[in-house]
């Protein structure tokens, strides 16, 4: 789950008929990634294995950006059986600044879509925000209706970058996942958790090479029985930014 519906099609167009006037030509950027396991919020989506990943965006001058990123994934109940197809689309929408002081703002819209649905009604929608400042990035995030219609949902994070020389950094994460209606998808009760990842990630070839420890502090129990795809985990992922 990177990411009910995305803005209507009216809404979109009015959204950019507004701004279209002020903005040059958009920039636009592609992304693919190979990674061992794709984790969302400590959570693996992808049963565990391989997932591949990619994005197109489009970025203009004033700030606004729109976009769409794709992830094969594997669900799977306690049962074995498997739902919300093989596939997550997220489509999202959203601005950023910095200010002369150096400090990020970053505000959007995100959908995420499962084509294919055949369990759980897994398409929920969310906003996000955050702000940075030296190398440090706080975040929040908000759902009216979560992830199999398990009501509102906060996700509050906190990341920081540290570099270790000019094409190595140290990247720290620690997500805080507040649930409602009793843990929503969670399977005792739990309401919350907290998700998290230590990793390196280096630029070579014109390449980026990420290595990540990622966890959470969730038990089998708390998930369903299914205690692999909580269970702290090593990460390994190439990107290609183009």
């Amino acid at each position: 789950m990177l990411n009910k519906k995305l803005l209507s099609a009216t809404a979109a167009a009015v959204l950019l008929s507004g701004v279209s006037s002020a903005m040059a030509a958009p920039e636009i950027s592609a992304n693919v990634t190979l990674t061992s396991d794709y984790r969302f919020r400590g959570i693996s989506q992808s049963n565990d294995d391989i997932a591949i990943q990619g994005g197109f965006d489009l970025g203009f001058d004033n700030g606004i950006y729109i976009g769409t990123w794709g992830s094969s994934v594997d669900f799977l109940t306690a049962d074995g059986e498997g739902v919300d197809g093989s596939l997550e689309l997220d489509y999202y929408v959203g601005w950023a600044m910095e200010t002369e002081s150096g400090v990020g703002i970053d505000v959007g819209y995100l959908y995420y879509d499962y084509p294919g649905d055949d369990g759980l009604e897994g398409d929920f929608q969310e906003i996000y925000g955050s702000v940075s400042f030296w190398d440090i990035t706080l975040g929040i995030a908000y759902s009216d209706d979560y992830y199999a219609e398990t009501e509102k949902f906060f996700y509050y994070s906190g990341d920081y970058s540290l570099g270790l020389g000019e094409n190595l950094s140290l990247d720290l994460h620690i997500g805080y996942n507040d649930l409602d209606q009793d843990g929503g998808y969670l399977s005792d009760g739990a309401d919350s958790y907290i998700d998290y990842s230590v990793g390196l990630t280096a630029s070579y070839w014109a390449v980026d090479w990420s290595l990540a420890w990622v966890g959470t502090d969730l038990d089998g129990e708390e998930y369903f029985g299914l205690d692999d795809l909580v269970d702290d985990t090593l990460v390994f992922s190439v990107s290609k930014s183009m």
